[in-house]
């Protein structure tokens, strides 16, 4: 995120199909083929998807809209938006959903799209870019999976000793042919983790990127018999894994909204309210932001994962932190969500949020000091599990409104219905839920 990224708009592609994709509720890729010969540009599928559990298992007490005779909604697209895929002779895109001509609101693409647009009507556009963490995984001739055995890896690693295989090899160069920004991938902390950040950008943009890419990396690493998960805390050994969303605004004169040269710390007040509105609504947030079971394990004191509702400069173990970057580069970046969270949705509440400080004028606690050693500056944390997360957010009707109240409705009867699945035996439960998925 050190500077505005060069353009890598799709670039033209002759192909023999469409892939049509759009993202549910539980940050899963739906959509369709379609045979390019179409020239269509829709492709229907059923509202009732949007209900569905992981184990296709289907969420009551929706509403009329998802179960009355199960109606059709459809995913739009343009051929502009089309762009080159990972697999052979096939386009890829994001598609819209809309319901009886009009978009769906519900829609977690639209929900990102308020938000955005929200921020718009104030005066600022939106910039994201999203740092993930995943690990590898490989069959352990029983059914289930491993970690990857990658004896020579170390922290900020690359080269075949942390990538034997060349696997993140593929993924990024796959990536540069699909035109997604990469910025960097390396390993991570803990064998065989691995980090990979695209370049920061428009935020529906840079959603649309991750989302995508999240699909890709994993597909490239089933074809090597691999599995990527993006699970939070899949071993209970070895470090969680995060999804870093940066943010940032530009005004109207095209100039970062979280710059002031003229402060002491570099940052303008509509930074500081940011920073406040995050901290205000930190504990609903986690419901998007820490959307499964398995996500609260990482989520622990120090972890650095985004525990305490705190912030601080240049500081990892906080939940806001403010990179040392100034200027054009001034962002925020907020530690919590999981590589597990639907982007659009995590990125929308933050925005919102973010958006709640600027509107009320809050004002953010002190910084959390680097030498703190142990002394917070707040005793306010994370909900202790998902059941928590989601009182949380239903409780917090300010971040509930500005989201959407049917948004918030539908997410709350999925995820407690999920809640309501979880079992004691919490490690077998949590990988043979997820695991294949996320």
């Amino acid at each position: 995120m050190k500077k505005q990224p060069r353009s890598l708009a799709p670039a033209k592609t002759n192909h023999k199909r469409t892939r049509v994709l759009f993202p549910d509720y539980l940050g899963l890729a739906r959509g369709k083929y379609i045979p390019a010969r179409h020239g269509a540009t829709t492709a229907n599928h059923c509202i009732g998807v949007l209900g569905l559990q992981f184990d296709r298992t289907v969420t009551p007490e929706l509403g009329p809209t998802m179960f009355a005779g199960l109606p059709d909604c459809k995913a739009t697209f343009s051929h502009d938006e089309v762009r080159p895929g990972w697999e052979q002779d096939t386009g890829v895109v994001v598609a819209d959903l809309e319901f009886q001509g009009k978009p769906l609101a519900i829609a977690p693409r639209h929900i990102l799209r308020r938000a955005i647009a929200d921020w718009k009507t104030a005066g600022f556009t939106a910039k994201l870019g999203i740092e993930l963490e995943a690990y590898v995984m490989q069959p352990d001739g029983k059914g289930g999976w491993n970690p990857w055995d990658t004896p020579g890896a170390f922290v900020y690693g690359t080269g075949p000793g942390v990538d034997p295989a060349g696997l993140l090899d593929e993924i990024m160069l796959t990536a540069e042919r699909c035109g997604f920004p990469v910025e960097s991938i390396n390993s991570e902390f803990d064998p065989p983790q691995f980090e990979m950040t695209l370049v920061f950008g428009d935020a529906l943009e840079a959603a649309d990127n991750i989302f995508l890419f999240k699909v890709m990396a994993r597909e490239i690493a089933a074809r090597h018999g691999l599995l990527l998960t993006f699970l939070g805390k899949p071993f209970s050994d070895r470090s969680g894994s995060g999804m870093h969303v940066n943010l940032s605004f530009t005004d109207q004169d095209h100039r970062n909204a979280f710059a002031n040269p003229k402060c002491k710390d570099g940052l303008s007040k509509l930074a500081h309210e940011c920073i406040a509105g995050l901290l205000a609504h930190h504990c609903a947030l986690a419901a998007f932001c820490a959307p499964t079971v398995n996500a609260y394990k990482r989520l622990r004191p120090g972890q650095l994962a985004g525990y305490w509702a705190n912030w601080g400069y240049d500081h990892r173990s906080v939940t806001v932190r403010v990179p040392d970057d100034r200027a054009g580069a001034t962002r925020l970046e907020h530690r919590m969500p999981d590589g597990a969270a639907n982007p659009y949705l995590a990125s929308a509440a933050i925005l919102q949020a973010a958006r709640l400080g600027v509107t009320q004028k809050l004002v953010p606690p002190p910084a959390e000091p680097m030498d703190s050693k142990g002394h917070l500056t707040t005793d306010q944390h994370v909900p202790d599990d998902l059941n928590d997360a989601l009182n949380a957010l239903e409780s917090d009707q300010e971040l509930s409104a500005v989201l959407g109240a049917d948004t918030v409705t539908l997410f709350l009867a999925l995820k407690r219905l999920e809640w309501q699945k979880f079992v004691t035996s919490v490690t077998d439960w949590e990988l043979k839920h997820y695991l294949t998925f996320l």
